[in-house]
């Protein structure tokens, strides 16, 4: 129910609850909600559960979804949704390339609605009508729908998502139709219960050769019983390859030109594509964000023409099935139990009771149990029995569409006889095949569920979104910083408050943002804050679900400021370094005084930083960006990091001092601190310094790992190997650290510790490992995140993991090219102990360190994976420089022990 503060502006009804039904309703929700938008949603089904329908409702679990979970989200900009669910939801090992079970995409549509309703609660009433619209005429602008309980509905705007018009069986014999024998609908319920009984052994005659054949073939077969399958052409359809290969579009096939040059151009296309990447699949795949405007570009003969001569092999090639499944089929016609024909059927004659004779047009005649139509295919609107449809035709709501295929639309909304939208009545999916002919699967749904929610939420009766913040608005609320924000009072000051904690390095930040997000649905902002602290902070935030959310925002209602915003934590979430760098500094270079944007460009302790942060460029950004600051806190102490960093340490004290003096409770200023005492070689006082901060202003601190870390790396300089165990034990071990902060301060603290021999007995690197999601060993989103992953791994002795960490970081961004894979090698060398060869690549890396971002003494970690490797291949002398050279430049018992103790 709509909170009491809120007046509904009007009712919009959804009449069905399928797919497409249920897509519509999801965008309906979440359009209202960050738009602020009161109304009512009437979903109108007689179904007892929403999202499935036909299609998804299969609980058989050889019905596979024919494209791959990657292509199957709910939302056009947020491709891997469905992914994640399933990951979340039991199958943590999905990827984007699987086929899984309809029946587990029903449950996804319908717990995604469930999420929808509930994030909307406040703004959108929700009510669910168990029944079937049988009539639907208008009163003004007002729709009245007569239902088949005998009540009626009003609404201002109706989303017709009922599927196709209702199949025909016209064209088999007469008495076929009326036999028991004979299964009109496939998907009816309960439709296959006798034929699928156990023990029932009966021939199967299928009339069609398509998906749903296929589907009924898979659910039917069993020892014992043949399965025909007839059809004009004869033909299955094709298979999806086990590993799939990327689209390869065409942007140069004619329009406009007619069928003959489409059609010799599009061959064209798939040869040419055919030879270079030794396969059709990536040519037909690359022409589907096209297909619409080809087929609106022909002429109604064209496209006739087409339906006679193409349609059913284009729809063989396009509309695949999953691999498994092929491998099924193919073994069913090896072992003779499914035959294909091309052929139709002509006559039938009952043989006994529970037997037919069928003629087929090609002369044979087969004997068989059970007749199933699984043609699968609408009938013209005109000639739809369905009543709603009848209804709405002969009111004049609904017309044909070309060559009387599905009805006449214009963006979804149904036209008259001139093709004009008269009625706010829309309709998506397949009852716009004859206007856009691709338009039955989900990638080309949910886009229309999209544009046609905007389209309903943009009628008179929802009114101006008055509750919501304009960019226009002359007094809006600011960020702290002076800089505005289109949101309301309330959500502004939580978004104030996460930055707040941000800065300091407190934790809270997340759920501070989350709130701001729950008081202005449509905050952009705040949803791009939330993005981007889950990308480098490892907060627990489905980051493609908050930046799709951000963009949306961005895009309805943001200033330039904004929206250039949620671009650069976009860009910056993708991963791509050059990219994402340039449109960080753009970003700073018009508003230098975010301090958010400055925080995510500097690699301090919450952030990776720019990643070409080593030649300077933070430095500069530090200096450059100061006079919008005006001497805050939190700048001066990104000042102190950036001269830690240039190895100006007592400058760099001094501003970390003056910047707690403002704000005691600065974590970027105690951090800038302790590599100033870490770097100058005083050891006692750091350690002493760290530990009064976490006792007192720093018991907030979001990253207290990090801060226990550097306290650690003080007693390991100091050669006390009890100190680092007892603070491993209480403030490091995993079920106090989890996470990537784990893999970072945890396990790297571990690996140093043994290398360095200030470890003695088990080493718990296991326990480490086990407390990081897996995705940070395999898919690491950062080359800083990949190389703690390979330390990890190392110290583990896991050779493997380490091989398939190596296989991602060549492919992945520039920095995990260049560094993160040959310092896997490295260390695959050193775990199979070829110590010679893990030093010099080794020793090669050294210098590139600084692109994979973080701080010296983080990389420090791999000089001392070089140090033991040295060692090891008995190269002594060149790691008695290396560790006299480090002696000069700061002081250490430890150091100075394992000097004395090398061999010469």
């Amino acid at each position: 129910m709509t909170s009491s503060a809120s007046v509904i502006r009007g009712t919009v009804a959804v009449v069905g609850v399928g797919a497409a039904g249920t897509l519509a309703a999801i965008q309906l929700c979440e359009i209202a909600m960050r738009r602020h938008i009161p109304l009512r949603i009437l979903l109108i089904d007689p179904a007892p559960e929403a999202g499935r329908g036909r299609a998804y409702a299969s609980r058989d679990p050889r019905h596979l979804l024919n494209v791959p979970a990657g292509g199957m989200s709910c939302y056009p900009d947020d491709p891997g949704h469905f992914v994640r669910w399933l990951c979340r939801h039991g199958q943590p090992e999905i990827t984007a390339a699987d086929f899984v079970p309809r029946y587990r995409y029903g449950a996804y549509l319908a717990d995604t609605l469930g999420q929808a309703i509930i994030a909307a609660h406040g703004v959108a009433e929700i009510r669910r009508l168990r029944t079937r619209v049988t009539d639907c005429h208008f009163h003004g602008r007002t729709a009245r729908m007569e239902l088949a309980d005998g009540t009626t509905a009003e609404a201002d705007g109706v989303v017709l998502a009922v599927g196709p018009t209702t199949t025909s069986s016209a064209r088999l014999p007469a008495p076929l139709r009326t036999s028991d024998r004979f299964v009109a609908d496939a998907w009816a319920p309960d439709a296959l219960d006798a034929p699928a009984a156990p023990g029932c052994t009966d021939d199967v005659l299928l009339v069609g050769t398509g998906l749903t054949a296929v589907d009924v073939a898979l659910h039917l077969e069993r020892a014992g019983r043949t399965v025909y399958a007839v059809s004009r052409t004869g033909l299955l359809p094709q298979a999806h390859l086990v590993t799939p290969l990327p689209p390869v579009p065409s942007d140069e096939l004619p329009t406009a030109l007619g069928l003959p040059m489409l059609r010799a151009a599009v061959h064209r296309h798939i040869s040419r594509v055919q030879r270079a990447q030794g396969d059709w699949r990536p040519a037909v795949d690359g022409l589907r964000p096209r297909t619409a405007q080809l087929w609106a570009s022909l002429s109604p003969d064209d496209r006739a023409d087409f339906l006679r001569h193409d349609a059913s092999v284009w729809n063989t090639h396009r509309h695949r099935m999953p691999p498994t499944t092929a491998e099924v089929l193919a073994r069913m016609r090896r072992t003779h139990r499914l035959h294909t024909r091309r052929a139709e059927v002509t006559d039938a004659h009952p043989l006994t009771p529970t037997s037919w004779a069928i003629d087929l047009s090609d002369g044979h005649r087969l004997t068989v149990g059970w007749i199933i139509d699984c043609t699968g295919r609408g009938l013209p609107l005109a000639q739809s029995t369905d009543v709603l449809w009848r209804n709405l035709r002969r009111h004049g709501l609904a017309v044909p569409g070309p060559l009387g295929i599905g009805v006449a639309t214009r963006h979804g909304q149904l036209c008259d006889e001139a093709g004009h939208p008269r009625h706010p009545v829309w309709t998506l999916g397949a009852p716009r095949q004859g206007e856009l002919w691709e338009t039955t699967a989900i990638p080309e749904i949910r886009v229309q569920a999209a544009e046609v929610a905007d389209r309903v939420l943009s009628l008179p009766a929802f009114g101006d979104a008055t509750d919501s913040p304009s960019p226009r608005t002359r007094r809006r609320p600011s960020d702290g910083a002076g800089l505005a924000l289109t949101t309301n009072s309330a959500a502004a000051a939580a978004y104030r408050k996460g930055t707040e904690r941000m800065l300091k390095v407190q934790a809270g930040a997340e759920k501070a943002f989350r709130r701001a997000t729950t008081l202005d649905p449509g905050f952009a902002v705040a949803h791009a804050a939330l993005a981007l602290i889950g990308y480098e902070g490892g907060a627990d935030v489905d980051i493609p679900r908050a930046l799709a959310q951000a963009r949306r925002c961005a895009a309805e209602r943001a200033d330039d400021r904004e929206r250039a915003f949620v671009d650069m934590v976009a860009q910056r979430v993708r991963g791509q370094a050059q990219e994402a760098d340039a449109a960080l500094l753009r970003y700073l270079d018009a508003w230098p005084g975010d301090r958010l944007a400055l925080a995510a460009a500097v690699p301090t302790i919450a952030f990776a930083g720019l990643h070409d942060a080593h030649n300077g460029t933070a430095r500069r950004l530090v200096e450059q960006t100061a006079p919008a600051h005006d001497g805050h806190w939190f700048h001066t102490s990104l000042l102190a990091f950036m001269r830690q960093e240039e190895g100006r340490f007592d400058e760099a004290g001094q501003l970390a001092e003056q910047a707690l003096a403002q704000e005691p409770n600065s974590g970027h200023a105690m951090h800038a601190l302790a590599h100033v005492h870490y770097e100058q070689g005083d050891h006692a006082a750091g350690r002493s310094r760290l530990d009064d901060w976490l006792a007192g202003h720093g018991r907030g601190a979001t990253h207290r790992a990090h801060f226990s870390w550097h306290a650690a790396l003080h007693e390991l300089a100091l050669d006390d190997s009890a100190a680092v165990r007892r603070r491993w034990t209480t403030q490091l071990a995993p079920g106090k650290v989890t996470g990537v902060r784990a893999l970072v301060d945890s396990g790297s603290l571990l690996w140093r510790a043994w290398l360095t021999g200030s470890w003695q007995g088990r080493l718990p690197i296991t326990d480490v490992v086990d407390a990081v999601a897996a995705d940070a060993f395999e898919r690491p989103a950062t080359a800083f995140t990949a190389l703690h992953a390979a330390i990890a791994l190392t110290a583990a002795g896991d050779l493997p993991g380490l091989r398939r960490l190596h296989s991602h970081a060549r492919t992945a961004d520039l920095a995990q090219r260049d560094v993160i894979a040959p310092l896997c090698e490295a260390f695959e060398n050193l775990v199979e102990e070829a110590w010679p060869r893990a030093a010099q690549q080794l020793e090669r890396l050294l210098p590139k360190l600084p692109t994979v971002g973080g701080s010296a003494a983080q990389r420090e970690i791999v000089e001392e994976t070089l140090l033991y490797a040295l060692v090891s291949a008995g190269r002594c002398d060149t790691a008695k420089e290396r560790l006299q050279q480090r002696l000069d430049r700061r002081s250490s018992p430890h150091d100075r022990r394992r000097l004395a103790a090398l061999p010469a």
